[in-house]
């Protein structure tokens, strides 16, 4: 009986073996790849947001201010800069609407965009001829608006990429929507070039003739509408050649028929509405 007491006791005081737990494996982690790709959605969105209000700030800046350079006359004096073999002498002076003889804003209309007074950016019926022509291997010129000539040659730059035209779309929306076009064609007068470096109404006047943008006969105004859009292969700097004087008398005949300076007061009665 004692031995079995003290064996109990020595049961009781023998020391508690306590069983060691595993330690429980921590939980995997959710991916990191889908806040990434949200942080970098988000920092993207913030940024074309950005892009977006910065030129629809610099677009409706240029309804009010005269630009005092394109993206096109940037492009062309670095590229004269570049060239040993030429000279950077880009000459360009901003006119008011009301400097600008009325027979040159007719005749780049009856050259390049007779629908220019009714359309909204994009002549439709000429870019679906366009869009055939190309298909079936024709040469067809270009069916490019006065406003998508603008928003190139102000912010762009030439090619004919995809995205070059996106943007140019986007732009030539822009201007039709804060602009007036009056004020469309006004900044296209003046920014257009009409010579190799020679850039606008007043420098082609004085570069050509002598004489002020205001002072322009309805035949000089015809010439220099003749050279658009190709300056370089038509140059007034010689004597013009069989292709620029047939185009001129073909502009003239144009601006007849579309009713002459009369004309321009579609643009009046369209900006006033605008």
């Amino acid at each position: 009986m004692l031995l079995m007491d003290e064996q109990t006791n020595e049961k009781l005081l023998a020391p508690v073996v306590e069983t060691e737990l595993q330690p429980t494996p921590p939980a995997a982690k959710p991916p990191d790849w889908p806040r990434r790709l949200l942080k970098a959605l988000r920092v993207g969105a913030k940024a074309l947001g950005a892009i977006w209000l910065t030129s629809i700030v610099i677009v409706l800046g240029l309804r009010f201010l005269p630009p005092f350079t394109s993206a096109f006359m940037i492009a062309r004096y670095l590229q004269a800069v570049v060239n040993p073999a030429e000279k950077p002498q880009l000459a360009y002076q901003w006119v008011r609407w009301d400097k600008i003889a009325p027979a040159l804003k007719l005749a780049v209309i009856a050259g390049e965009d007779q629908t220019f007074p009714t359309h909204w950016g994009f002549d439709l019926a000429s870019l679906t001829q366009a869009l055939e022509a190309n298909k079936s291997g024709r040469r067809l010129r270009g069916a490019s608006t006065i406003s998508q000539q603008v928003a190139k040659n102000l912010f762009l730059w030439s090619g004919k990429s995809y995205v070059r035209k996106g943007l140019e779309a986007y732009f030539t929306v822009l201007l039709e929507l804060l602009w007036s076009k009056k004020r469309i064609l006004e900044v296209y007068v003046n920014i257009a070039e009409f010579g190799d470096q020679v850039y606008g109404a007043e420098a082609a006047a004085q570069t050509f003739w002598r004489k002020s943008a205001a002072s322009l006969s309805p035949h000089e105004s015809a010439m220099l509408a003749a050279v658009l859009p190709n300056p370089k292969q038509r140059d007034l700097h010689q004597r013009p050649s069989v292709s620029i004087r047939t185009r001129a008398r073909w502009i003239e005949g144009q601006m007849r028929n579309l009713g002459g300076e009369s004309y321009l007061r579609q643009i009046d009665k369209r900006s006033h509405r605008d």
